[in-house]
């Protein structure tokens, strides 16, 4: 019977053919933690009586949202994962010493790998879905089931095939169809399904674009997202220190779909999702009609805060200046990201215009610290997410866009087309 990729990795894992709606026990190749979300793992760790983990090196701890610690509380809650990581010998730990967002670091460290079965108790951990393999969110306490045991209880998710076709214009990207995606289907059209990206646009897509497009199908209530293994993840993985092997699935061309979804993305502009769902999409045609006046511009997350961000943004800053009623903050995704970007001369540019770099973090993402918005202000952003209250006062607002929207967005102190 034939089979979808998700099924395939699955299948692979257990040992016998599965299919969709299935519920099966199967072993994680990769279970990663944060500084947020840790703590409540390694408690309920403890409480189990158990004294190691089933597969340390399978185990990640990201120290990525309030990190440097942004008060007392922050700081207390990184030294629980820290005395768990030295009692532990945990050799994929990551602090300020080699920081970077959880989504952006564990690739770019080769710790997820095509075919893995991969959780995360973030959301947003559907972001490693990109290079082919299964990856989802769960909650701290299956996390630390995970932890003891190795691996986790899994209903084998049904699949919407995504069919793109077109090459994509001049700063339509990634963000940009997965927005539209969820303009198209809602906030819950997805739910507990894998979004499969496929047709003849995903060979124009840069594994930025990949990361972006799995990163938010959780915002579709998808269970993952997923692009099968090509040439450009051949690439993308070339100089890395792969944790395992690559496990290559595709889908069998008469595999069983819940849905299908087409779109022409050379038809497509880039789009904007107004407050407050990131299900409510307009187009930078009509948000520039709109007149929205911003108050701060922020490129980063793990939704876009990679290389190809920050290229785009110093593109369009360059010789330019931050207008002076906005906030422009870039956020590096990875120290190394950072680093390349110095090295091209990107850090520069962003700085001459007006901007600020920040260190890695989550912090602006989720309203946390390093970005927050006040009372009635108004922020374009390359993050996930734009609930009341998302980045900062419960009267802000939040528009999601992609990177060369945002840094266009700075210069002229309205949302703005970089087209024009």
């Amino acid at each position: 019977m034939a089979q979808t990729i998700t099924e395939k990795i699955f299948s692979e894992h257990v040992g016998k053919a599965v299919y969709a709606g299935e519920i099966i026990r199967c072993d994680i190749d990769m279970v990663i933690g944060n500084d947020i979300t840790t703590p409540i793992s390694i408690s309920a760790f403890n409480l189990s009586g158990a004294t190691k983990l089933a597969n340390p090196d399978g185990f990640s701890i990201v120290l990525d949202h309030f990190i440097p610690a942004k008060d007392i509380a922050s700081a207390n809650q990184a030294r629980i994962s820290r005395d768990f990581a030295k009692k532990h010998n945990l050799k994929n730990f990551f602090d300020e010493k080699d920081m970077g967002i959880e989504h952006a670091l564990l690739p770019e460290k080769g710790l997820v790998v095509p075919g893995d079965v991969i959780i995360g108790a973030d959301s947003h951990t559907c972001t490693h879905g990109a290079l082919g393999a299964f990856s989802t969110g769960m909650g701290s306490t299956d996390l630390a089931f995970a932890m003891v045991t190795g691996g986790n209880w899994f209903k084998v998710p049904e699949s919407i095939k995504v069919v793109l076709s077109g090459k994509p214009g001049k700063y339509t990207t990634g963000k940009d169809i997965i927005l539209e995606i969820i303009r198209m289907i809602g906030v819950d059209g997805a739910l507990y399904r894998t979004l499969e990206f496929t047709g003849s646009t995903i060979k124009y897509l840069s594994m930025d674009d990949r990361f972006s497009m799995c990163n938010m199908a959780i915002e579709a209530g998808a269970k993952s997202g997923i692009v099968a293994y090509d040439d450009i993840t051949k690439e993308f993985l070339a100089d890395k220190n792969l944790a395992r092997a690559p496990k290559i699935h595709y889908s069998d061309e008469d595999a069983s779909y819940a849905e299908i979804l087409e779109i022409d993305v050379a038809k497509l502009e880039p789009v904007i999702a107004y407050p407050f769902l990131p299900s409510n999409g307009h187009s930078v045609t009509e948000a520039v009609k709109d007149k929205i006046k911003i108050d701060q511009a922020f490129i980063g997350s793990c939704t876009n805060g990679r290389l190809g961000d920050l290229k785009v943004a110093a593109e369009i800053l360059k010789g330019k200046k931050v207008h002076p009623d906005v906030r422009l903050i870039v956020t590096p995704g990875t120290q190394m990201i950072l680093r390349e970007a110095n090295k091209l001369g990107y850090i520069d540019i962003i700085v001459d215009a007006g901007g600020v770099v920040s260190n890695p973090t989550c912090g602006a993402c989720l309203g946390g610290y390093m970005g927050i918005l006040g009372d009635n202000e108004v922020a374009i952003s390359t993050t996930n997410r734009n609930f009341v209250g998302r980045m900062g006062s419960r009267s802000s607002k939040v528009y999601l866009a992609n990177s060369a929207v945002a840094a266009i967005s700075a210069i002229e102190g309205y949302i703005a087309d970089p087209r024009v």
